[in-house]
């Protein structure tokens, strides 16, 4: 296993690819003392199309790796592997983990004013009711759409694009009256102008990453000194990773490849 002994008592977080950067960037700016690992699946992204025990599969593997270097505690940065696996992993886990969803659950509660409330995601993510389940729990009314192309329109580069603003209004055409629409994939924060206009100002825009990092601050303490750093391990092309990571705002930090064999091994 490689060695990540120069970070200390870092976090671990983990998506599919490069969407759960915008959750890491979240924390970094709620935790900017503390050291990161990022665990970037993306030799096997995208997990938003594959069968639900394969994302638990994939996820349990990345927890393990995660907690085997030293992880203090482990974020996951995915809506489909957060959907799919969180509760198994948080309960089997020696460490806390976090995933996206109860935030983003808790932070529509708090925004709807009628309990009329939609929520986009994945095939995956939305298949899973994860969502759904929590927030009718809470009494709200729900509607829930996937859409699985959004995801490529971010990574080309084509967020503010008419092509995306025409994806938007396609896939959200079809909704009730709703006053909250959950973003329910780490890309769409990235979409957020262009699923407003989708939208009307009329609709509340919830993205977990901001209530997630204020969870995690809560739970670990936001006190310290000095920068924290940050490591990428990619199971896929590093290249390709930091080619994204700057379409979609940047990355930060060293960024190292990682045989996808390693994770099989560390469960």
């Amino acid at each position: 296993m490689t060695s990540h002994s120069t970070l200390h008592r870092p976090i671990g977080v983990f998506d599919s690819g490069v969407g759960g950067l915008t959750v890491l960037q979240a924390l970094r700016r709620r935790l900017p003392h503390r050291d990161f690992l990022y665990l970037g699946d993306t030799a096997r992204v995208p997990y938003g199309r594959k069968p639900p025990e394969m994302v638990w599969d994939f996820s349990r593997q990345i927890v393990d790796y995660l907690w085997k270097c030293g992880a203090e505690a482990i974020v996951i940065a995915c809506n489909t592997a957060s959907a799919v696996a969180l509760p198994d992993l948080a309960a089997d886990c020696p460490i806390p983990v976090w995933g996206v969803i109860e935030p983003g659950v808790e932070a529509a509660t708090r925004a709807t004013r009628t309990g009329h409330v939609g929520v986009i995601g994945t095939r995956a993510t939305i298949a899973s009711g994860a969502y759904q389940r929590r927030l009718e729990a809470r009494g709200c009314r729900t509607w829930a759409q996937a859409c699985p192309m959004l995801v490529h329109a971010v990574e080309e580069g084509l967020a503010d694009s008419p092509e995306a603003e025409l994806l938007a209004r396609h896939y959200l055409e079809p909704r009730p009256a709703i006053d909250t629409l959950v973003l329910g994939c780490t890309h769409y924060p990235l979409l957020r102008e262009t699923l407003r206009r989708a939208v009307g100002d009329g609709v509340a825009l919830v993205d977990s990453a901001e209530v997630t990092a204020e969870t995690v601050g809560a739970a670990l303490g936001a006190d310290g000194a000095g920068s924290g750093r940050v490591r990428h391990l990619v199971t896929g092309d590093p290249a390709a990773f930091a080619h994204t990571a700057r379409v979609i705002g940047g990355v930060e930090g060293e960024i190292t490849a990682l045989d996808v064999t390693e994770l099989a091994t560390a469960a």
